[in-house]
């Protein structure tokens, strides 16, 4: 007589995956993103400063505050999915490729939600080279992080080591600098520093916040994040994969729609 023997189930671990820490990181990224276009343009329409002169905020002025705050919270998530990416890839120079190649593909949509005016858009100028996406902020972070890797590899004197680990950073910086980069310098560095204390992942998310606090006091939000990653649990989740990649490009696209057809592009 044959035994039936049940399936056992795979336990879930206790946390959150991967896949919830993006849905979060997408999520404030789209609050930000439409107080950065949507709220700015209309708060420039109707000649609203944030603050005014006499420091009373407009009802807009307050929205726009608190959505660029919450906004906060996504940079720092998308530097910890970067090294959790390159921990698990098979094939970190497609990796590389992958963020360069949309890099490339949503400088137009991101320059037009950020940096063209419809003018000059309609005179047939389609990149804005003063100000580039995150992606680009994230490939350099990525090439940084291979570099390092290879010096860590390389059997030189340790001493030799931490001076090509910090050479290769500032390199990283002055490119991230001078392409200027979503983040720019302070980026990469906050990256780097995440790598480099990965193995503790709530020093390391601390340390990176600590490093962007410099670009902007508003990036003192970006400490709640240490809520939701203390709480990841290692595993990937949902495949959401490409998700990040077609979503920022598609959604910069409409917030500029959104702002054409209010007449503040």
């Amino acid at each position: 007589m044959d035994t039936l023997v049940a399936e056992k189930k795979p336990e879930r671990k206790a946390g959150i995956p991967g896949s919830t820490l993006k849905l979060i990181a997408i999520i404030t990224m789209l609050i930000d993103h439409t107080a950065a276009t949507i709220l700015e343009r209309m708060m420039q329409h109707q000649g609203i400063e944030v603050f005014s002169v006499q420091g009373i905020m407009e009802p807009i002025s307050i929205m726009y505050l608190v959505m660029r705050i919450i906004g906060r919270l996504g940079f720092p998530i998308f530097i910890f999915l970067l090294i959790e990416g390159l921990e698990h890839t098979r094939n970190r120079w497609k990796y590389l490729l992958r963020l360069v190649l949309f890099a490339a593909v949503s400088e137009i949509p991101f320059d037009f939600a950020f940096n063209l005016k419809l003018e000059q858009i309609m005179s047939g100028q389609l990149v804005e080279w003063g100000y580039q996406n995150v992606f680009f902020t994230l490939s350099i972070g990525l090439l940084t992080i291979i570099g390092i890797q290879a010096i860590q590899v390389s059997g030189i004197a340790k001493w030799l080591q931490v001076l090509s680990e910090m050479g290769i950073t500032i390199v990283g910086m002055i490119a991230a600098y001078l392409l200027h980069t979503d983040y720019d310098a302070v980026g990469i560095l906050a990256i780097v520093m995440m790598y480099l204390l990965r193995k503790n992942r709530i020093l390391a998310t601390a340390v990176s916040c600590i490093v962007l606090v410099f670009s902007s006091f508003l990036e003192m939000a970006a400490f709640l994040i240490l809520i939701p990653i203390s709480c990841y649990n290692g595993t990937r989740g949902w495949k959401l994969k490409w998700v990040f990649y077609i979503f920022y490009p598609a959604h910069l696209f409409i917030l500029w729609l959104i702002c054409w057809g209010m007449g503040i592009a």
